[in-house]
């Protein structure tokens, strides 16, 4: 009998249920966000804040019975050093769980679930909102929460555009200003040697040396002017180049998220498979004993 015993058996027996929970742990402290069943993501949030609260103190021990659990060094290790030092101000609550719909083949409900702390965009977000607003009715409501999944897969596509497009117009506007304290500065170089030339004009001519050494010193003005335009260009694309490398880096960290997530989501069915065929074969051979006996 099985009195008091409220969690899932997720169709495995307690050693193969304990190695699955350990293996999902490990990949998503690894790669902070992971795609699987809505289950296997609720077993897996009882089964990984526990250890993320025992993290927050780093000690021998702590560091002895989060190990007993997740059994990989790496994973150990990277929850001690980043993901404590992330989540040390939250008091719970270290995973959100995002639905996606049904899997294709079983009709599954898949989600995503990943450490809150790690993903930016909503971290942006919930800054930005200061007021709230609730509706009385309550088909509102329901409407919302129907819609709040597909709203939160296209909020975090489109938070990575809105990020590129405010740098660029940073930028842009960067540019502008500097394109006109350059053009003042040269209308006020123009006005000067107006007034330069008008004063050579009424001089007489015993004063046309000192003159001169006005105007070679004006050019050797125009010559450092020049370079130090030019050093201001090299320096803008010198710092345009390694923020378009830094986006390339954040779109190729994200593409090894989504792979490694559609990794994890095919060994699963797979392993399903091997079950179910597995199952399937005890079956036969039960059917022949069956029928030898008889």
């Amino acid at each position: 009998m099985r009195h008091g015993k409220k969690f899932k058996h997720l169709s495995r027996k307690p050693a193969h249920r304990r190695a699955m929970l350990a293996n999902m742990a490990n990949s998503l402290i690894m790669h902070k966000r992971i795609s699987t069943t809505v289950a296997k993501a609720k077993e897996l949030r009882k089964y990984i804040e526990p250890l993320i609260t025992k993290a927050k103190t780093d000690s021998t021990h702590s560091r002895r019975v989060v190990f007993g659990y997740l059994a990989q060094k790496e994973a150990v290790s990277e929850l001690f050093s980043t993901v404590a030092d992330k989540v040390a101000d939250r008091p719970g609550g270290y995973t959100r769980i995002i639905k996606t719909g049904t899997r294709l083949g079983d009709n599954a409900e898949s989600c995503i679930i990943e450490l809150v702390d790690f993903n930016e965009l909503y971290v942006k977000e919930a800054k930005k909102k200061s007021t709230r607003r609730r509706s009385r009715s309550g088909s509102k409501a329901a409407g919302l929460v129907a819609s709040g999944a597909e709203a939160k897969t296209e909020k975090a596509e489109a938070g990575t555009e809105e990020i590129q497009e405010e740098q660029a117009k940073q930028e842009d506007d960067a540019k502008l200003e500097e394109g006109d304290k350059e053009e003042k500065k040269e209308s006020d170089e123009k006005v000067q040697e107006v007034k330069a030339d008008e004063v050579e004009v009424e001089s007489p001519e015993e004063d046309k040396e000192p003159l001169d050494e006005k105007e070679e010193v004006t050019a050797q003005d125009e010559e450092v002017a020049t370079e130090e335009k030019e050093k201001k260009v090299k320096k803008t694309e010198t710092e345009e180049s390694v923020e378009e490398k830094a986006v390339e880096e954040v779109k190729k960290e994200e593409e090894k998220v989504k792979e490694s997530a559609e990794e994890a989501a095919e060994e699963e069915v797979v392993e399903d498979k091997k079950e179910e065929a597995k199952e399937d074969e005890e079956e036969q051979d039960k059917n022949e004993n069956k029928d030898k006996k008889k």
